[in-house]
This record gives C-alpha cells, sequence and structure tokens, in this order.
C-alpha cells in the first residue's frame, strides 16, 4: 500500500479509504457526465478534525485536494482532473444545533440542502434554499458555490444566508468563525472569502445559516405572458404592488416545455393551449390571513386589459402548488434527455433580459440557423439560463460550435454588464472565460488571494484559475 493511503487509512480507517475503481467511479463523474476524471483514491472523513488531517497529510506529500459534496454541479468543479485525492463530506453529516429565537441554525457540510429544510421546518422556521437538486446537493456544496435557486429574489443567494463558517485551511489549520452574529464589525468578514470559492482555498466543514419565519400563507401561480417584456412589467407591478411577498418569479420559453412534455409525459402542463412565454409566481407571507389572492388578482387586473398576462392559473392546494413547480424543475432533466446542448448560465439587470433575449436569438440565428433557443430562468433576481440545442438530428456537429455560440452570448450579457456566471460557479467549464471577461485588476486581486491562502496551489487544482 503506498504511504499516502497507509497514512490516509490510520486517520479515519481503511474502509473509508476507497481506492477500488468501481468504489471511486461515482465520484469521478458529475451528473450530467460531462466531465470524468481519475483520482489517487477517495476518502470521506467523519469529522473536522479527520479532514484536517486528511488536508495536512496530503500537503506534506505535495498531493492535490478535491472536495465533494453531493456531486451535483453543472461546471465540472468538484471533479479530480489528475491524480488527486477526493475529499468526500458525506459523512459530516450533523445538524449540531437549531437555535430558534435567533434565527440561525449550525449544520455541517454534508448535510443534505433538503435535510436542512426539513430541520428549520420542524423548529417552524424556514431555510429558504431552494433548488431543484434539493434531496441530493450538499450544504456544503451549496456554500462553495454560492448557489441561487427560486427564492433569490425575496431571500438572496447563499452568500446572504450565512452568518459564520468553519473552514479546514489549505495547510490543515482550522479556522472557527462558527459566530450566529448578525452584527460583527471586527475587521475582514473572513466568510466571504470562501462562499463561491469552489473549494479552492479550504474546505467548509460547517456553517451557520439564517432561519426567516416559516410562511402561514402560499400562492402559486402560472401566467402566461405576452414576451419577455410583458414578464418584467408583471413583475415590477407585482413587487410595487406585493412587496416582498413575492418569493420566486420563474420565466420559461415554449421549448423547455415542449421538452417536459415530449421526455416525462408523467409531467402535467397546467394549460393545453401552447404560449411562447409563460411565468411561474409564488407568493408567501408569514401572517395566515394574508388575501395573496385578491393581492394578486388587483396586481395583473391592468395588464390582462393590456394583453401582458393572457391569463392566470392559482393553485387550489398544496398538491397542485407542487405539480406547478414540478413543471419547472423537470426541465434540467428533459433537457438531459434530449441530449446535449451548450448551455448558459447568466445573470444581468432585470430592465435589460428582454433586449438581450431579442438580441441573442437574432444573432445566432443569423450566424446558426439550426440553431434551437432553450431559455428559462429566475428572471426575478436577474438570472437566465440559455441553452440551445439544434433543431434535429444528430447534435455532435452542432457541439463544434461551441466556442462561436459562447463568443456571441457571453460577449452580449458583458455588453449589458452582466456575468458569464450566475448561480453555478466556474469549476473547469468555465475557467477561460473567466480570463477572457475579469478584468487584470480584478483577475490579480483573485490570484493574491490564492496565493496567500494557498501557496501550494493543492485546494481544487485546474478549477477557477488554468
Amino acid at each position: 500500500m503506498r504511504p499516502l493511503i497507509e497514512t490516509l487509512s490510520s486517520i479515519v480507517g481503511p474502509e473509508y479509504v476507497l481506492t477500488a475503481t468501481a468504489d471511486i467511479e461515482p465520484y469521478l463523474h458529475d451528473w450530467r457526465r460531462r466531465y470524468h476524471g481519475s483520482a489517487q483514491c477517495v476518502v470521506r472523513p467523519a469529522n473536522t478534525a479527520e479532514v484536517s488531517a486528511v488536508v495536512a497529510a496530503c500537503v506534506d506529500v505535495g498531493v492535490g485536494i478535491v472536495p465533494q459534496g453531493g456531486n451535483t454541479g453543472l461546471v465540472g468543479g468538484g471533479i479530480p482532473k489528475g491524480d488527486e485525492v477526493v475529499i468526500s463530506l458525506a459523512r459530516l453529516n450533523q445538524i449540531r444545533h437549531v437555535d430558534a429565537d435567533n434565527n440561525t441554525m449550525t449544520v455541517e457540510a454534508g448535510c443534505i440542502l433538503q435535510t436542512v429544510q426539513e430541520a428549520a421546518s420542524t423548529a417552524n422556521r424556514l431555510f429558504p434554499l431552494s433548488l431543484a437538486a434539493e434531496g441530493s446537493a450538499s450544504i456544503g456544496g451549496n456554500i462553495a458555490t454560492n448557489a441561487g435557486g427560486v427564492q433569490v429574489l425575496r431571500y438572496g443567494n447563499t452568500r446572504e444566508l450565512v452568518l459564520g463558517l468553519e473552514v479546514v485551511l489549505p495547510d490543515g489549520q482550522v479556522w472557527d468563525g462558527l459566530r450566529a452574529l448578525r452584527k460583527d464589525n471586527t475587521g475582514y468578514d473572513l466568510k466571504h472569502l470562501f462562499i463561491g470559492a469552489e473549494g479552492t482555498l479550504g474546505l467548509v466543514t460547517a456553517a451557520v445559516l439564517k432561519l426567516f419565519p416559516k410562511p402561514q400563507a402560499q400562492l402559486t401561480a402560472w401566467l402566461p405572458v405576452a414576451s419577455p417584456a410583458s414578464a418584467v412589467k408583471l413583475l415590477s407591478r407585482l413587487r410595487a404592488h406585493c412587496g416582498e411577498r413575492v418569493t420566486a418569479f420563474e420565466l420559461m420559453g415554449e421549448a423547455p416545455l415542449r421538452m417536459v412534455q415530449q421526455h416525462l409525459p408523467q409531467v402535467t402542463l397546467p394549460l393545453a393551449q401552447p404560449h411562447a412565454w409563460q411565468v411561474l409566481l409564488e407568493m408567501s407571507d408569514a401572517w395566515a390571513g394574508s388575501p395573496l389572492a385578491d393581492m394578486l388578482a388587483q396586481a395583473i387586473a391592468p395588464l390582462l386589459e393590456s394583453g401582458d398576462v393572457l391569463d392566470a392559473v392559482l393553485a387550489q392546494s398544496e398538491a397542485q402548488s407542487q405539480a406547478l413547480w414540478q413543471v419547472r424543475e423537470s426541465i434540467p432533466e428533459a433537457q438531459k434527455r434530449e441530449g446535449y446542448s451548450i448551455k448558459h448560465d447568466i445573470a444581468m439587470p432585470v430592465s435589460a433580459i428582454p433586449e438581450f433575449i431579442t438580441q441573442a436569438e437574432a444573432a445566432l440565428q443569423a450566424a446558426f440557423p439550426q440553431v434551437r433557443v432553450v431559455c428559462f430562468g429566475h428572471v426575478g433576481d436577474g438570472n437566465l439560463h440559455y441553452n440551445l440545442s439544434p433543431q434535429a438530428g444528430d447534435a455532435t456537429e452542432f457541439l463544434q460550435h461551441t466556442d462561436a455560440i459562447n463568443r456571441i452570448v457571453h460577449d452580449l450579457v458583458h455588453g449589458f454588464n452582466g456575468s458569464i456566471s450566475a448561480e453555478h460557479g466556474i469549476g473547469q467549464l468555465k475557467v477561460h472565460e473567466l480570463e477572457r471577461y475579469k478584468n487584470a485588476l480584478e483577475l490579480n486581486l483573485m490570484r493574491a488571494i490564492k496565493d496567500a491562502l494557498d501557496p501550494a496551489h493543492v485546494m481544487n487544482p485546474g478549477k477557477i484559475f488554468s
């Protein structure tokens, strides 16, 4: 047995150091099977002390470390690129403490997001981070990628939901920053270095999360709209009329919904008549008597008259609400079954979205007449999943144009002062795109932070930076 494997086995126990090909294979590819890697082994520590010792052992021999949570990422950020050691945090899965009076919860990084949500609910509180992979995504991965999801409009990204962190640093030291404080003005707020850093600066092992009052009234509605501009008009009116009760606002084009119909026939669309654009809206209130339906009706009345909103379907039960959300959350799986596509996770000011959609489709159609735009996303916070598939047939030839298509889309995004990665991160996928669109000063500052915290560059090598 190689010396490093022996050392790691002495730390976590031989049964938690995986070396057999069949055992480590699930850790070497991503959910979409776009990235395939190799690793010396997979280590599964049980606590922060073991993570610290494992990191120190790897650093001593100069071996790269790849942290991995639920492995639901979409940019290859948790997949090893070479002869590295994968550290799976799945066994760090304890809810350490729930403080309902302080509206906080302390959890370990391997906790599944859905488990965190359920623990909050048991305490009659809400942890609002919600995304399609919440049944398998880990909170550590959510923090490492600054995950977004469907309720960013009201509650913010993961960054806004974290008060404190516990982190194993690249030399094995443990930084205990598990402070459940909303005010702590004592210099640099170090936790923000690690949120969204994709494991390139350290391994998050635990976090203090914000909780919120559990909604007692909720409304889910499906509204076809005339255009993306009509959707933005609807959002603006809702926020003015209903305030922070607007929790989620999702826009979907016709193409992704047709994919759901084709590949997931068990998922029922709420309207038989096809529409080019549809909105899935959620409103909530901590007051059980909140007249959400009346507020929505008053808000959309003039838009129904103007033709911006074409219809409205309101869920009459929790089951109907879940059915509406199932349509939206089924889109990634339907796309996966459709075959490879060129994906863009982009953000821009909400006001710029209609013009971006118009310009992008025109430019793409002119350059690639066979392109099919599959557009949907969390428009309430300016995030579009702007994906492109061929109209028909084998995608192989179409995918050969990936670089040229990315250039059209990302140049337009950049022109609207947007971001080429709204919520998925950089990982392996967008390393060179980051270098193209970040200015030199920003990149130098980022590299300076990396060099200061991880001078040996052992933490998740090849991610974010080339």
